[in-house]
């Protein structure tokens, strides 16, 4: 019997529970043989080793260790140590998942050197090139064999850009497979005990695009939001390295100290994040992962985004886009805290079987090439 091995590669947080499901599926099939490579672009521990853990997935056998840097320089390192990976494990198959940096460089490295490439979460367009993240998922798409979809949506995106219908397989959505696996576990967080929260009853703030937090301008706006929106609601803001490294530059702490009813803790865990965000009132978000998930529990989403790669979230969800428009984002907060809440439907193929729709996917593929 042959073995298939197949790289997965995981580079930062969102990787992770993207990556996870298929590598329980493909593990449980006799004739696949998964590796895990960590790039290591998310290296603080609350980014990444403690999702390995929740996620019980294994110590990666491979750890790139690459760090942080610009793109171009995260990008070239990336290629230049994944190169020898690939070298030393003549893989069959390797999968990127979703759009940061490791995506695209770890996704040349294998074309270049003739290995088939297959990218879970293909076809997402915002259609603003402004954005590194669209960038990424564009330039993977155009050199990947096995285009993995999310939503139909996506089918519709690259079929417009002229990619054959062969190359493009809907599967639905990888990480609402790590969320409904984890969902029941999460319930025993304690977290909101330790933040002395109740559900219901408190906003959840994540913050982290360079155009929100890199521009002083835009993040000032925004803090102006929050000066507002927390003399209504309580806010809770797991604050990303990104974002407290630019409270400090651009000499913002004053601004968030003076908030009394907004609480900054560390990033937290996969379990910790769930059972907050199930339990809140509403969420402010720059993340794309989290307007998926706020739509599948039902969550209050409001993006500080002028655009989305994920529309559907707005169509079916319960997303909302704002900006970083001051009024627009209090507008928000106030309507849903008036009783407002979009209805929302969970799109196709959102129902924790994603993963075994892919394995399908790579058995038909290898089954062609030999």
């Amino acid at each position: 019997m042959k073995v298939i091995k197949v790289i997965l590669v995981v580079g930062a947080r969102p990787n992770y529970m993207k990556i996870a499901p298929v590598y329980f599926a493909l593990k449980s099939e006799q004739n696949f043989h998964p590796l895990i490579v960590h790039t290591g672009q998310h290296y603080d521990n609350n980014l990444s080793e403690i999702f390995f853990k929740e996620l019980g997935l294994p110590e990666p056998d491979t750890y790139l260790g690459v760090g942080s840097g610009t793109h171009g320089e995260q990008t070239s390192r990336i290629m230049i140590e994944f190169e020898k990976v690939l070298l030393n494990e003549q893989p069959y198959l390797v999968m990127v998942a979703g759009d940061v940096n490791s995506t695209i460089a770890c996704a040349l490295d294998s074309i270049k050197l003739h290995i088939p490439v297959a990218h879970l979460e293909a076809g997402l367009r915002s259609y603003d090139r402004r954005m590194p993240e669209e960038v990424n998922r564009v330039l993977t798409d155009s050199i990947s064999d096995i285009l993995l979809t999310p939503s139909l949506d996506a089918n519709e995106n690259l079929k417009k850009e002229g990619v054959s219908d062969e190359r493009i397989f809907f599967v639905g959505n990888a990480m609402i497979d790590s969320l409904r696996r984890y969902e029941k576990l999460a319930e025993t967080s304690n977290i909101l005990e330790r933040l002395n929260i109740s559900p219901n009853n408190y906003g959840l703030i994540t913050l982290h695009r360079p155009s929100n937090v890199d521009n002083k301008k835009n993040f000032e706006k925004i803090i102006t939001a929050f000066e507002e929106i927390e003399k209504r609601i309580p806010l809770i803001f797991p604050i990303h390295p990104r974002s407290r490294k630019q409270i400090k530059q651009f000499s913002l702490k004053s601004r968030f100290e003076n908030m009394k009813n907004l609480k900054f803790i560390d990033p937290v865990g996969y379990l910790d994040f769930l059972k907050l965000e199930k339990n809140a009132k509403l969420v402010l978000t720059d993340s794309g992962g989290i307007q998926e998930e706020t739509t599948v529990f039902g969550a209050p989403c409001i993006t500080i985004r002028e655009n989305t790669e994920r529309p559907i979230t707005v169509k079916q969800g319960t997303n909302q886009l704002v900006g970083n428009d001051t009024q627009k984002i209090i507008k928000a907060v106030e309507s849903i805290l008036g009783g407002y809440c979009k209805e929302r439907t969970i799109p196709k193929f959102w129902d924790g079987k994603t993963a075994n729709r892919v394995v399908n996917v790579l058995k038909n593929f290898s089954k062609n090439k030999t």
